[in-house]
């Protein structure tokens, strides 16, 4: 397979302390890797060594079937990133940014600046300094940066952080075109497992620096089963009438919630013998797992 990215064996500690251990990544060309883990798993660390931001402890990164080194000027010309918190020029306005930044790259089609500052929304303030730009408008031009040079790999931390529901869903359709129609392999990470979900082909889930998997999202959604979710006053009196039921396939999850994972019983019959019961019924629906009630029940399985 035609990787654009891989890492082999990568380790790093701080002070004894390894927050990466041996971790081996494979992003094929063309696909939308989603990079998932608990805050202080790793993430942010590993795409810093794939960046050269820091260098592993061992292990090695390859970009583009090379060998990341300190000389790796020309392969870092094809990536764009986001990591952690971006940081401009304040006293610059936007479009002074970006002007910079393609010097820095040495791209000299300072057209494709209109093209970002319209694709990310910022076409109307470009020329406000960007110390007067709200979080959600400087992580917006994070991407337009990002995406400037029309880069081969783009690696996104976090990047949909500080934006409302409506430029979640601007910034997704924008990586969706990048990847679809630019042929953009794209690395994500982000703590909203739901976006991750309607943007990924493929899942890396890592956990205390250790890669615990990689799996095609459609592995995933075939683990991903029905429930009858219901809300009761009394969990404890609900889950004995459940027995008495003979329904033994069923979760309580807290002082309210259970789910019920029986296919063959039905929300009527539920329904009806709990409120005969006198069990107070707040809430009753059909759903399934999502990506997020996945990544919990494989990490609680590694501990």
């Amino acid at each position: 397979m035609d990787y654009i990215m891989k890492t082999v064996g990568l380790r790093k500690a701080y002070k004894g302390n390894v927050v990466v251990d041996d971790v081996n990544i494979h992003i094929p060309k063309g696909a939308i890797y989603g990079f998932v883990g608990p805050n202080g798993a790793g993430k942010s660390t590993v795409m810093k060594m794939i960046l050269n931001l820091i260098h592993p402890d061992a292990g090695e990164v390859q970009l583009f079937g090379r060998k990341v080194t300190d000389h790796s000027y020309e392969i870092f010309k094809r990536v764009g990133s986001i990591i952690e918190n971006p940081y401009f020029y304040d006293k610059m306005t936007a479009r002074q940014n970006l002007e910079l930044h393609c010097e820095y790259m040495g791209f000299h089609n300072k057209e494709r600046i209109d093209e970002v500052l319209h694709l990310v929304d910022l076409q109307n303030v470009e020329g406000k300094q960007v110390r007067h730009y709200s979080l959600g408008m400087k992580q917006r031009l994070a991407i337009a940066r990002a995406i400037l040079v029309r880069p081969e790999f783009l690696i996104l931390d976090e990047p949909i952080n500080a934006l409302d529901p409506d430029g979640i869903r601007e910034m997704r359709t924008l990586f969706q075109r990048l990847n679809q129609e630019d042929g953009t392999t794209i690395f994500i990470s982000s703590h909203i497992l739901s976006e991750v979900d309607l943007l990924a082909d493929t899942i890396g889930i890592i956990r205390h620096g250790k890669l615990l998997a990689e799996l095609p999202i459609e592995e995933i959604h075939k683990h991903q089963t029905d429930y009858i979710s219901l809300q009761v006053d009394d969990v404890t009196r609900a889950a004995t009438l459940l027995e008495g039921m003979r329904i033994k396939n069923f979760s309580v999850l807290d002082k309210e919630f259970i789910r019920i994972y029986d296919s063959d019983v039905t929300g009527k019959v539920l329904s009806k013998a709990l409120i005969e019961n006198g069990v107070g019924l707040e809430s009753i629906g059909r759903k399934q797992d999502t990506l997020e009630d996945f990544f919990f029940r494989f990490t609680e399985e590694g501990k």
